[in-house]
């Protein structure tokens, strides 16, 4: 049985964009779609008994999510294989539980109920910390999530955890027909003794060494995908203010995020933190054993 691309379900606006992004994408890989849909209504209405004839409204608002959003689904690619869930958790923990048996998460920037306001909503931000499996925030303008740039933009970190970012990308620029603009971020060194022996303070070597970082990382995936066109480009400044200036014109931006065994909390650095909050374009967070 083929492994499912999940999304998170809940009806909302962005949930929706969402689920119109993940149906797109399950079609561009062949993989079957699997909604869910986290629901406590239970805790809060009681246990009806089964005698009842109405059904309880938490369980009636619960199916006809998951339900439109299947036939929503349908509609928009006849050829993608559409399964539903309800389960008796919080969205968080649904959707964490299902990412154990998910090619990938896609959850929107905000949910049912949260405020307008927020960047990020609280369900987004709990999946993208904790799951096991790549996670996809759909954020950003249309344009940017229908794929209108042609461009899949990825953050290269330090080897080896890198190594899992990157083959992701080549996988979404491959599948997708993209361009694939690798970025690695570099800063010049503080004013120094050493620094001023140069006519440019010492900055070409930093440049240098961020050019060959980006060579090695890439080595590999670009010969497991040679049809890919790949820009590599060392940028000078922080990490997080080039990725987000990327993402303006970017389809998909890919990064990682570090995964320490035994830490039960929310695990994002700061530029995957920051991406999800303000990138332009759809964000996915790849997860990084350590």
């Amino acid at each position: 049985m083929d492994i499912p691309l999940v999304v998170g379900a809940d009806g909302s606006d962005p949930g929706l964009a969402a689920l119109d992004w993940a149906v797109e994408e399950a079609a561009l890989h062949g993989l079957p779609l699997r909604l869910v849909h986290g629901s406590l209504w239970e805790r809060y209405e009681g246990r009806v008994p089964s005698f009842a004839r109405e059904r309880p409204a938490g369980d009636v608002l619960a199916q006809h999510i998951v339900a439109s959003g299947a036939e929503r689904a349908r509609l928009r690619r006849p050829e993608v294989k559409v399964s539903t869930d309800v389960l008796p958790e919080d969205p968080v923990s649904a959707l964490l539980s299902a990412g154990h048996e998910a090619w990938a998460l896609v959850v929107g920037s905000r949910g049912r109920g949260e405020l307008a306001g927020l960047t990020l909503g609280s369900v987004g931000l709990g999946v993208a910390a904790r799951a096991a499996c790549p996670v996809v925030v759909v954020r950003g303008g249309e344009r940017n999530r229908r794929g209108a740039f042609g461009r899949v933009v990825v953050g290269v970190g330090d080897l080896p955890l890198c190594l899992g970012t990157v083959r992701f990308a080549f996988q979404e620029a491959e599948v997708r027909g993209s361009t694939l603009h690798a970025v690695r971020a570099w800063r010049r060194p503080a004013p120094g003794p050493e620094a001023t022996r140069t006519a440019d303070g010492g900055t070409s070597a930093h440049e240098e060494r961020a050019s060959a970082n980006l060579d090695e990382a890439l080595l590999q995936a670009v010969r497991e995908h040679p049809g890919v066109d790949v820009t590599r480009t060392p940028v000078e400044g922080p990490p997080r203010q080039v990725l987000l200036e990327a993402s303006a014109d970017a389809d998909l931006i890919v990064v990682g995020a570090l995964r320490r065994r035994g830490h039960p909390g929310l695990q994002l650095g700061r530029v995957a933190h920051a991406l999800l909050h303000h990138a332009e374009c759809p964000v996915v967070v790849v997860p990084q054993r350590v």
